[in-house]
């Protein structure tokens, strides 16, 4: 199992697991709350289809890395992604971000650069800024993101539960493009999150990023549903245009949160023509 270590709690190491498969330009994969690498199943063989080195990991906290008590931000969030960068020695990289994964495209290039990348990818995203502030009024109050972490500090596996069923808009596309197996499985990669990561990182959903996506300097391609109850489109990826130099945006209709995994073929054909493009 290959792991990297980005820092140190007490006497033990946290270590970022990932997996690295393939050859060819290199395409980083980065998962979103509350999953882990294995968000990207439908992306991976799609990739190595088309000659690609695909890389996935676990963000800190998740799947089968560390779960350490500390650095559930973007700023460390951002580090680790760079430490993986530096230790795979990658370069004309493609950053795929989803959902929070998308955060740390973002604050990456905003803070690193763009020597190791090529391009930018961000499937549903979080930018540019949640929080509803006098000069962000298209955000949302501070009140939902303190409800959130309430509830999740209350009872973390009933909190998990209604986040999955918002992720896939169970209701409406359970027995259609979502089926009670792909939700069994999204809520597995779920229960790997520590409950400390689980809690955590739902304030970092509140980032401003507005300072680090006029620093991106390489062509980025945003993939969202208008259906996205997690992250509505107006309040995150329709707002990007602005705020990036060089950025095309792909909607898809009636697309969920989750689209990687119900829009697959959607998602797949978005981001393989936009990295050959």
């Amino acid at each position: 199992m290959p792991t990297i270590t980005v820092g140190r709690e007490n006497t033990a190491d946290i270590e970022i697991h990932y997996e690295d498969h393939g050859a060819g330009q290199p395409v980083v994969l980065i998962h979103g709350y509350p999953l882990s690498g294995r968000a990207w199943d439908k992306q991976v063989p799609a990739l190595l289809e088309a000659g690609h080195r695909v890389i996935t990991y676990d963000r800190r906290g998740f799947g089968q890395s560390s779960q350490p008590a500390t650095g559930y931000d973007y700023d460390t969030f951002a580090a680790d992604l760079a430490t993986l960068l530096d230790h795979l020695d990658l370069h004309d990289a493609v950053l795929v971000g989803h959902s929070m994964g998308t955060g740390e495209v973002t604050r990456y290039l905003g803070r690193y650069g763009s020597a190791r990348v090529a391009r930018g990818v961000l499937v549903a995203p979080i930018p540019p800024f949640l929080l509803q502030t006098p000069d962000n009024p298209e955000g949302v109050p501070r009140g939902l993101f303190d409800g959130f972490v309430q509830a999740a500090t209350a009872d973390a596996p009933a909190w998990m539960k209604g986040f999955l069923d918002n992720f896939y808009n169970f209701d409406t596309l359970r027995g259609t493009l979502v089926s009670d197996q792909a939700w069994q499985a999204s809520w597995n990669l779920a229960v790997t999150a520590s409950a400390t990561a689980a809690v955590a990182c739902i304030p970092t959903w509140a980032t401003d990023f507005r300072d680090d996506l006029p620093e991106i300097d390489v062509p980025m391609l945003v993939i969202q549903g208008d259906a996205d109850r997690v992250l509505p489109l107006d309040k995150t990826g329709r707002r990007l245009p602005a705020l990036i130099k060089d950025v095309q945006l792909t909607v898809i209709d009636g697309g969920p949160h989750a689209i990687p995994w119900t829009h697959a073929a959607q998602v797949n054909t978005a981001l393989l023509g936009f990295i050959r493009s």
